[in-house]
Protein backbone atom coordinates (compact mmCIF):
# COMPACT_ATOMS: atom_id res chain seq x y z
CA UNK A 1 0.00 0.00 0.00
CA UNK A 2 1.26 3.55 -1.05
CA UNK A 3 1.89 6.14 2.04
CA UNK A 4 -1.54 8.13 0.84
CA UNK A 5 -3.33 5.26 1.16
CA UNK A 6 -1.79 4.45 4.51
CA UNK A 7 -2.49 7.51 5.56
CA UNK A 8 -6.58 7.73 4.76
CA UNK A 9 -7.04 4.17 6.36
CA UNK A 10 -5.08 5.60 9.41
CA UNK A 11 -7.59 8.74 9.47
CA UNK A 12 -10.13 6.69 9.12
CA UNK A 13 -9.54 4.90 12.55
CA UNK A 14 -8.84 8.24 13.75
CA UNK A 15 -12.53 9.03 12.05
CA UNK A 16 -14.43 6.08 14.08
CA UNK A 17 -12.41 7.83 17.34
CA UNK A 18 -14.07 10.94 16.69
CA UNK A 19 -17.22 9.64 16.30
CA UNK A 20 -16.89 7.96 19.81
CA UNK A 21 -15.95 11.27 21.26
CA UNK A 22 -19.45 12.84 19.22
CA UNK A 23 -21.38 9.89 20.51
CA UNK A 24 -20.74 11.58 24.29
CA UNK A 25 -21.01 15.05 23.56
CA UNK A 26 -17.01 15.55 23.08
CA UNK A 27 -15.47 17.39 20.30
CA UNK A 28 -15.51 15.11 17.73
CA UNK A 29 -11.62 14.80 17.67
CA UNK A 30 -10.01 11.18 16.83
CA UNK A 31 -6.25 10.67 17.07
CA UNK A 32 -4.22 7.31 16.63
CA UNK A 33 -0.42 6.74 16.76
CA UNK A 34 1.14 4.01 14.81
CA UNK A 35 4.64 2.60 15.59
CA UNK A 36 6.21 0.52 12.92
CA UNK A 37 3.13 -0.33 11.05
CA UNK A 38 1.27 -1.01 14.36
CA UNK A 39 -1.99 1.24 15.78
CA UNK A 40 -0.27 1.36 19.45
CA UNK A 41 -3.02 4.05 20.63
CA UNK A 42 -6.20 5.04 19.71
CA UNK A 43 -8.30 7.71 21.67
CA UNK A 44 -10.91 10.70 21.40
CA UNK A 45 -11.40 13.91 23.13
CA UNK A 46 -12.77 13.26 26.45
CA UNK A 47 -11.92 16.79 28.22
CA UNK A 48 -15.45 17.77 28.59
CA UNK A 49 -15.95 13.96 30.47
CA UNK A 50 -13.33 13.85 32.44
CA UNK A 51 -13.04 18.01 33.50
CA UNK A 52 -9.19 17.60 32.75
CA UNK A 53 -7.68 20.07 30.55
CA UNK A 54 -4.68 17.60 28.74
CA UNK A 55 -7.75 15.24 27.92
CA UNK A 56 -7.16 15.73 24.21
CA UNK A 57 -6.97 12.81 21.79
CA UNK A 58 -3.64 13.68 21.27
CA UNK A 59 -2.18 14.15 24.48
CA UNK A 60 -4.17 10.88 25.18
CA UNK A 61 -2.49 8.53 22.76
CA UNK A 62 0.80 10.52 23.70
CA UNK A 63 0.68 8.58 26.86
CA UNK A 64 -0.60 5.21 25.87
CA UNK A 65 2.30 5.60 23.17
CA UNK A 66 4.80 6.04 25.70
CA UNK A 67 3.59 2.86 28.08
CA UNK A 68 3.48 0.94 25.27
CA UNK A 69 6.77 2.10 23.73
CA UNK A 70 8.61 1.90 27.04
CA UNK A 71 9.85 5.84 26.32
CA UNK A 72 9.14 8.97 26.62
CA UNK A 73 10.64 9.61 23.28
CA UNK A 74 8.49 8.34 20.21
CA UNK A 75 11.04 8.73 17.68
CA UNK A 76 9.37 6.02 15.02
CA UNK A 77 5.78 6.87 15.46
CA UNK A 78 3.07 8.62 13.27
CA UNK A 79 0.03 10.72 14.86
CA UNK A 80 -2.66 10.56 12.60
CA UNK A 81 -5.63 13.22 14.05
CA UNK A 82 -8.85 14.39 12.76
CA UNK A 83 -8.17 18.04 13.50
CA UNK A 84 -5.31 20.27 13.25
CA UNK A 85 -2.97 20.46 16.95
CA UNK A 86 -3.53 23.28 19.09
CA UNK A 87 -0.39 24.50 20.57
CA UNK A 88 -0.77 22.47 23.68
CA UNK A 89 -0.92 19.12 21.81
CA UNK A 90 2.15 20.76 19.19
CA UNK A 91 4.12 21.28 22.04
CA UNK A 92 3.80 17.55 23.59
CA UNK A 93 3.94 16.30 20.03
CA UNK A 94 7.85 18.11 19.83
CA UNK A 95 8.94 17.15 23.39
CA UNK A 96 7.65 13.44 22.78
CA UNK A 97 9.82 13.59 19.38
CA UNK A 98 7.11 11.98 17.10
CA UNK A 99 8.86 12.60 13.63
CA UNK A 100 5.49 12.52 11.68
CA UNK A 101 2.26 14.23 12.37
CA UNK A 102 -0.78 13.54 9.82
CA UNK A 103 -3.99 15.89 10.77
CA UNK A 104 -7.20 15.66 8.92
CA UNK A 105 -9.18 19.37 9.26
CA UNK A 106 -7.39 23.02 9.55
CA UNK A 107 -7.98 24.85 12.18
CA UNK A 108 -7.91 28.72 11.67
CA UNK A 109 -9.03 29.09 15.57
CA UNK A 110 -6.24 27.24 17.26
CA UNK A 111 -4.06 25.10 14.91
CA UNK A 112 -0.72 25.17 15.63
CA UNK A 113 1.01 22.96 12.90
CA UNK A 114 0.35 25.67 9.93
CA UNK A 115 -2.74 27.92 10.64
CA UNK A 116 -2.11 30.09 13.24
CA UNK A 117 2.07 29.36 14.37
CA UNK A 118 4.08 26.14 13.00
CA UNK A 119 5.59 25.04 16.18
CA UNK A 120 6.25 21.56 14.62
CA UNK A 121 8.86 23.40 11.68
CA UNK A 122 10.33 25.73 14.04
CA UNK A 123 14.12 25.64 13.57
CA UNK A 124 14.47 27.09 16.63
CA UNK A 125 13.32 24.13 18.73
CA UNK A 126 15.76 21.07 18.52
CA UNK A 127 13.26 18.56 17.18
CA UNK A 128 11.35 19.28 14.02
CA UNK A 129 8.30 17.01 12.80
CA UNK A 130 6.87 16.11 9.22
CA UNK A 131 3.24 17.53 8.93
CA UNK A 132 1.09 16.25 6.31
CA UNK A 133 -2.31 18.33 6.40
CA UNK A 134 -5.75 17.72 4.81
CA UNK A 135 -6.12 13.84 4.43
CA UNK A 136 -9.73 13.48 4.50
CA UNK A 137 -9.83 16.89 5.44
CA UNK A 138 -13.77 17.11 4.04
CA UNK A 139 -15.15 14.13 6.51
CA UNK A 140 -13.17 15.46 9.17
CA UNK A 141 -14.52 18.87 9.00
CA UNK A 142 -17.80 17.98 7.96
CA UNK A 143 -17.74 15.75 11.43
CA UNK A 144 -16.65 19.57 13.30
CA UNK A 145 -19.31 21.55 11.75
CA UNK A 146 -21.74 19.43 12.00
CA UNK A 147 -21.23 18.63 15.76
CA UNK A 148 -21.03 22.56 16.43
CA UNK A 149 -23.86 23.24 14.35
CA UNK A 150 -25.99 20.80 16.23
CA UNK A 151 -24.81 22.08 19.49
CA UNK A 152 -26.00 25.40 18.90
CA UNK A 153 -29.21 24.70 17.94
CA UNK A 154 -29.89 22.38 20.87
CA UNK A 155 -28.86 25.42 22.79
CA UNK A 156 -31.06 27.65 21.28
CA UNK A 157 -33.57 25.42 21.76
CA UNK A 158 -33.25 25.26 25.43
CA UNK A 159 -33.06 29.35 25.57
CA UNK A 160 -36.92 28.65 24.44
Amino acid sequence: MEQTQLDEYYMRLALEEAMKAARIDEVPIGAVLVYRGEVIAKAHNRREHDQHTFSHAECVVIREGNEHVGSWRLEECTLYVTLEPCPMCAGALLQARVPRVVFGARDPKAGATGSLYNLLDDERFNHRSEVIGGVLENECGTMLSSFFKELRERKKRNKH
